[in-house]
């Protein structure tokens, strides 16, 4: 059987986490040398490998398994297209100013970390109340018990409110709770102004003259919306169907200081799901009706709560808690991938947005939600864009992206139509004509009826907006009931889009992977499943000498040609603290050769996380090998094929 392995014997320690991703450059700041920009990184060989097997996972979960439209759509976007679809109106941040040094802060962030700061000083304050610090306590607390103060229970009651509700907050209101609880720039203690909308979109200019403004796209979205139709002919005029995008977005955050979960250029992955409005049922969704779901929905933050429930996908949607079963399909298949490549059950769950923080385009939002050292960070949205998006480029354009379905059986219906006699209209109200027709033709069927009765008493008046009484008779306007039959069905559809941030992901998920080991807490390791682990096998040969060459060689091709991405690592450090390195990166096994390997063509195998070792012949171990990275298999199906290593030879772990 495989060990039992401590992974919390060690409290989580961001610095150390952060130290290893610098040292073995996951990512690092970009342009380091001439300064660094905030928001802007560089992913190194790991990072960009980590990311790269996250997007194929997420290509072959999505994209793949649901049968979706891939694109690629250009990030520079003429500006109409976003003054149309309401970014350069609506798309932006509430920032404050420090009154006296300038500086600029996101004002929810500065309401969310210094009143987390006074709770956290309260506590601290209870507790040293209660029991006071060790002396190595005291030297590690020293900043914390400098700003430790016991707050009345009032106020802890109320600061949790502000805080369960605070994306609800206009930005007078976030400009009052700073007012009212003397909210002041934490780094230099100033008071900050009130609160100003800033746009977070990059403005640019398309041509040499920059006679064509534009903007970097902040989402992928609007490049799926505009080739709708192209999309819908590919896949036969049928909906439901759904498009996808890999893609670099840009948005220009007012500070952005939390590493990987807030920059200005990221990875974004977005699905855009086409549907009936009158049926936004979805044919796989007995599939995941089952899957169990935390909530946080909106009712429970407007009262000031933070309490979440967990029920089952099918639950939610019955309950009307999520709108409807595409919404909670994706929902489940968003759950589905993020616990498939690593992020912990215990520390996900789904927030449904409030309505002030709703985006323009929304009629109903869930966030995953991962919680990290920094709190709960969305990561995912899951937003029903109703046909918004759709009908506004439409109405700019003139071009009419709608779905025209054919109907099995024709609609008979009989309405009510005005018939004009144009030229009495024309010849008796002049410069009126074109007013009295069109207030006629924008009356619905009860007022047509109404007016069909008058004109049969021998007129009707008309009253326009700036008051005047115009007559209308029967010579000039009849209206008439006449049968239409409808053979085609034309509507604009609805779009839910789930939108991930796969930086974001890729940041929590490293969180939740790392732990030290138990006898050595400078002993470091990344738990990152085999899916999506940068190097899945670290060869290791014992000596440099060259008759270990040609098993080196074998054993990376067999590898190779199993579809495994190996490294060898040959260098001078003992075996023990070769592993140690690769730990660090997250490979989850290691072969060995030994000089029995040269004799006998034995390799043992070890597992990152518990250091346990098997051998066998190295046919053997690749095969089996083979299947963990695969996930046929897992470490205890692998121990029942592979003895334990109790060679002669120690390997040192």
């Amino acid at each position: 059987m495989a060990s039992a392995v401590n992974k919390t014997a060690h409290p989580f320690d961001k610095t150390r986490l952060e130290a290893l991703l610098n040292r073995r450059f996951f990512y690092a700041p970009a342009f380091e040398i001439y300064g660094g920009v905030a928001g802007l990184y560089d992913y190194g060989p790991p990072g960009s490998s980590l990311q790269a097997n996250i997007i194929a996972e997420w290509r072959k979960h999505f994209i793949v398994e649901d049968h979706m439209l891939e694109l690629d759509t250009t990030i520079m976007t003429p500006a109409p297209v976003f003054e149309t679809s309401g970014h350069v109106a609506r798309f932006a941040d509430w920032m404050v100013k420090d009154t006296k040094t300038g500086d600029v802060l996101r004002a929810d962030h500065l309401v969310k970390n210094v009143l987390e700061a006074r709770l956290a000083g309260n506590q601290e304050a209870r507790g040293l109340a209660a029991a006071p610090p060790t002396e190595d306590k005291k030297k590690k607390k020293k900043n914390v018990k400098a700003a430790a103060v016991q707050l009345p229970d009032e106020v802890v009651a109320e600061y949790e409110k502000i805080l369960a509700q605070l994306d609800n907050y206009s930005g007078p209101e976030i400009g009052e709770l700073c007012r009212k609880h003397d909210l002041r720039n934490p780094d230099t203690n100033n008071e900050v102004g009130e609160p100003q909308l800033f746009n977070l979109m990059f403005a640019s200019s398309i041509g040499p003259t920059g006679q064509h403004p534009g903007y970097l796209r902040p989402e992928t979205a609007q490049g799926h919306f505009l080739n709708f139709s192209r999309l819908l002919e590919f896949n036969n005029g049928r909906v439901p169907f759904a498009s996808a995008q890999i893609g670099r977005s840009f948005r220009n955050e007012i500070s952005p200081r939390a590493g990987l979960l807030r920059v200005r250029e990221f990875t974004m992955a977005e699905i855009e799901h086409y549907v009936d409005p009158e049926d936004k049922s979805h044919e796989h969704f007995n599939e995941v009706r089952d899957v169990k779901i935390v909530l946080l929905d909106r009712h429970v933050q407007e009262a000031g709560q933070s309490t979440t429930v967990t029920m089952t996908v099918g639950e939610a949607v019955d309950k009307g808690i999520i709108a409807n079963q595409t919404l909670g399909y994706f929902v489940a298949r968003i759950q589905q991938f993020l616990l498939k490549i690593g992020i912990n059950p215990e520390r996900l769950r789904f927030r449904q947005h409030m309505a002030n923080e709703m985006a323009h385009y929304a009629t109903d939002c869930w966030d995953a939600e991962i919680h990290n050292s920094t709190g709960w960070t969305e990561c995912v949205g899951c937003a029903d864009r109703a046909a918004y998006d759709l009908s506004v480029h439409s109405a700019k354009t003139g071009q009419a992206l709608v779905v025209r379905q054919a109907l099995k059986e024709p609609i008979v219906t009989e309405k009510e139509v005005p018939e004009w006699n144009k030229k009495a209209l024309g010849k008796t109200y002049k410069a009126d004509a074109g007013v009295i027709q069109k207030m006629v033709e924008s009356m619905d069927q009860a007022e047509l009826t109404r007016l069909k009765g008058e004109l049969a008493q021998g007129k009707t008046v008309l009253k326009t907006s700036d008051g005047r009484e115009l007559e209308i008779t029967p010579e000039i306007l009849t209206i008439e009931r006449k049968t239409f039959k409808q053979s085609i069905r034309e509507f604009t559809p609805n779009v839910i889009e789930p939108s991930f941030g796969l930086g974001r992901i890729l940041y929590t998920l490293l969180e939740h992977s790392f732990w030290s080991r138990e006898q050595d807490v400078e002993r470091g390791v990344l738990s990152l499943p085999p899916l999506v682990a940068p190097t899945k096998v670290l060869i290791v040969p014992l000596s440099a000498r060259e008759e270990f060459d040609p098993l080196v060689k074998e054993v990376s091709s067999k590898l190779r040609k199993a579809g495994i991405f190996s490294r060898v690592d040959d260098s001078n450090t003992s075996i023990g603290k070769r592993y140690a390195r690769n730990d660090e990166l997250g490979t989850p096994y290691g072969v060995t050769l030994d000089f029995a390997s040269v004799q006998n063509r034995t390799m043992t195998l070890r597992e990152r996380d518990t250091m346990d070792q098997r051998i066998g012949s190295i046919d053997e171990v690749i095969a089996v090998v083979t299947e963990l990275v695969n996930g046929t298999i897992d470490w205890e199906a692998a121990c029942e094929r592979l003895p334990a290593y109790d060679g002669v030879q120690a390997i040192d772990a």
